[in-house]
């Protein structure tokens, strides 16, 4: 069942069971994982409401053929320890739905750039941010059955 507003209206459209689980082997912070589409690929994102963008990891962004020059400039950010150059780039993106229908947004993600002898981790799924993502849908999370409610922004 899908959530309402109390005037009936709906506060999500969609609704999918995520992956609670920590976002790499390496890891033991479990986060919540949900599948998503980037322009036409399929892919895991987890979701960081502490995160400043969504990030697109540089094999997909290689997969998609984005090209730096036709991103947006921007400062180095600090992940996971590293800073990382980049660009952004709005993109096309739809979570999944298993229940109710799915939703597209065009959040800005952050595209790392590497530098020689800088690694990305290669099984780190994308990341959904707060900000020029997530603020730009409604969402939310019950953790009795595992499932991210979303829809759109009214």
């Amino acid at each position: 069942m899908l959530l309402q507003l109390q005037n009936g209206e709906p506060f999500a459209t969609g609704a999918t069971n995520y992956d609670y689980r920590p976002a790499t082997n390496r890891e033991n912070t479990p986060r919540i994982i949900v599948s998503i589409i980037i322009e036409n690929i399929q892919t895991l994102a987890f979701v960081d409401t502490g995160g400043v963008y969504a990030i697109c990891s540089p094999n997909i962004a290689n997969g998609l053929g984005l090209n730096p020059g036709d991103g947006i400039s921007t400062t180095p950010i600090r992940w996971r320890g590293e800073r990382y150059k980049g660009f952004l780039h709005p993109l096309p993106m739809t979570i999944l739905a298993e229940d109710g229908v799915s939703h597209q947004i065009e959040p800005t993600f952050f595209i790392p750039q590497l530098a020689v002898g800088q690694t990305w981790d290669e099984d780190l799924p994308c990341v959904l941010g707060m900000y020029l993502c997530l603020e730009r849908l409604r969402f939310a999370v019950d953790p009795s059955t595992d499932t991210f409610y979303f829809g759109e922004l009214s």
